[in-house]
């Protein structure tokens, strides 16, 4: 399989909010494939994880790195945040050599589909947190540069109200 190509800011499709996914699509063998080359271009990039609209669809998806492989979030809702926050760097595949600080819940209860189209519910802490927080932002049409604070570009601190 081919990687597929990763929108880049400012690109207008990384700032609509998705659109829930019917979940009868899952039955699809060529979605199934294109849920897999979701997370092929994810390992290509050296991303840890990637939302439908980074590659272009419209979908309220994502991909996500996990110690015990990837895994497929179809609709995901955030229903519970923790207040305590932590505040560390962050980059884009959608944003290429952009890094800057962003301050996000450190746990996080989730809700979603597999790609089986089982309900799950997920209860993420520390970077894996910081991860679907970041995913689902995207499928909020939120990019970190509409959070990061300290923006700098490729190791060049860069002025924020540019």
């Amino acid at each position: 399989m081919t990687p597929l190509p990763i929108v880049q800011h400012p690109d207008e499709r990384l700032r609509r909010k998705a659109t829930d996914l019917p979940l009868q699509r899952l039955a699809d063998h060529e979605f199934q494939k294109f849920l897999d080359r979701m997370i092929e271009t994810m390992f290509a990039a050296e991303g840890v994880g990637l939302a439908a609209n980074q590659v272009g669809e419209p979908w309220n998806l994502a991909v996500v790195s996990t110690k015990d492989g990837p895994l497929v979030l179809i609709n995901p809702k955030i229903i519970r945040r923790s207040l305590r926050k932590e505040t560390s760097e962050e980059g884009c595949l959608s944003v290429p050599g952009v890094w800057g600080e962003v301050s996000r819940s450190i746990l996080v209860k989730v809700t979603a589909y597999d790609r089986q189209e089982h309900k799950i519910d997920i209860n993420a802490e520390g970077l894996f947190a910081r991860i679907i927080q970041h995913e689902i932002d995207h499928l909020n049409g939120i990019l970190i540069i509409d959070k990061a604070k300290n923006v700098r570009e490729a190791g060049r601190e860069k002025n924020n109200d540019l």
